[in-house]
């Protein structure tokens, strides 16, 4: 299914560009800037099994969608000047920001070299047991369990499963299906445990994938000191906060924050909805995070930024900078704002 709307959505962005009307529709839905979003940036791998292959561009397509962007003439910006503009309602230019999820170490080793090549500001949103090397980045641990597997047993609904995993076709679709397992369990414990038994049985050293992917607190700590860095939090684990109580979300939302703060010994006044989708991010954690005293908040819903975005600071929409759509020709669609207007049904917000 995930394929299949993959490729739908390819085809549909295929199709404005050949067209053109994203040029007509342009001075419509491209607002007054875009926050874009990204994951990692390192070189392109062979294997044939990439599941998690959207959350990763290779350096040579940042470049070149940083060059899009000078020659639009559209500035390049911290998110404190997003926070700023938006607050004063400065519109007489457009800008864009450039925003980094979870804290992989090759956001310092290949994007921030060619975000120096332009002088473009980035913001690197860190969850705080990744940078303690305690976390879990549970959806490559499943990457690499299936990869090394010809199948799988998952206990779906009480009732263990095996899942051919023998090619590449297979582990995607398996792949699939228990991501999207994983999500729906009813919390994050059962999630963590059953991603925990599955690395057990096909001995994958869990514990150590954030360690090798993740920038540790002594490596962010001269990150940081780059003038370029801007240091946002994005929980403590993680977590899809509106699966948490209210305590809990809340607890996550400060504590990552005063973790940061504690040990860049700097202020972190931005901040990142893991998942942050509607089932991860709503009302009640758009108001948290302005209660925890953060200027701003960043989803994953798509969308560009409109002056009305000044009233929903903590609920602000972003342009995925996708791997599996990294295609010079896209471009002029995803910074025109066509395609996320379509996606969103023509409406500018989506802060419900």
């Amino acid at each position: 299914m995930k394929q299949l709307r993959n490729t739908v959505i390819r085809t549909g962005l295929e199709v404005l560009s050949r067209s053109g009307v994203h040029h007509l529709l342009r001075p419509f839905f491209a607002g007054v800037g875009a926050i874009f979003m990204l994951h990692q940036v390192r070189p392109g791998r062979d294997a044939e099994f990439q599941p998690n292959r959207h959350l990763e561009i290779e350096p040579e397509f940042l470049r070149a969608t940083l060059q899009h962007l000078r020659q639009l003439d559209v500035d390049l910006v911290t998110m404190d000047e997003v926070h700023a503009r938006l607050s004063q309602r400065n519109f007489a230019r457009r800008f864009a920001c450039f925003t980094f999820d979870d804290g992989y170490r090759d956001n310092r080793d290949f994007a921030l070299p060619v975000m120096r090549e332009f002088d473009a500001p980035l913001t690197v949103y860190v969850a705080s047991d990744f940078a303690e090397g305690t976390g879990r980045l549970w959806w490559v641990a499943l990457e690499r369990a299936i990869a090394g597997a010809s199948s799988v047993e998952i206990p779906f609904g009480g009732n263990l499963a095996r899942l051919d995993t023998s090619t590449p076709a297979a582990r995607q679709a398996a792949f699939d299906r228990i991501h999207d397992w994983l999500r729906a369990l009813p919390g994050e414990h059962d999630q963590q445990r059953e991603i925990s038994a599955l690395c057990t049985r096909h001995e994958v050293d869990e514990a150590a994938i954030v360690r090798d992917l993740c920038l540790s607190w002594d490596e962010l700590k001269p990150f940081a000191d780059d003038p370029l860095v801007t240091i946002g939090a994005h929980t403590i684990s993680h977590c899809n906060l509106a699966r948490q109580s209210e305590a809990s979300a809340s607890l996550e939302i400060a504590t990552s924050r005063a973790r940061i703060e504690n040990a860049l010994q700097r202020p972190v006044l931005h901040f990142a909805y893991p998942y942050g989708d509607r089932t991860a991010a709503g009302v009640r954690e758009f108001a948290a995070t302005k209660a925890a005293g953060f200027k701003t908040a960043v989803t994953t819903r798509p969308g560009m930024i409109y002056p009305e975005s000044a009233g929903h600071l903590t609920a602000l929409q972003r342009v995925s900078l996708n791997g599996n759509y990294q295609d010079l020709r896209i471009l002029p669609v995803l910074t025109s704002g066509t395609a996320t207007a379509m996606w969103n049904g023509f409406r500018r917000i989506d802060a419900a």
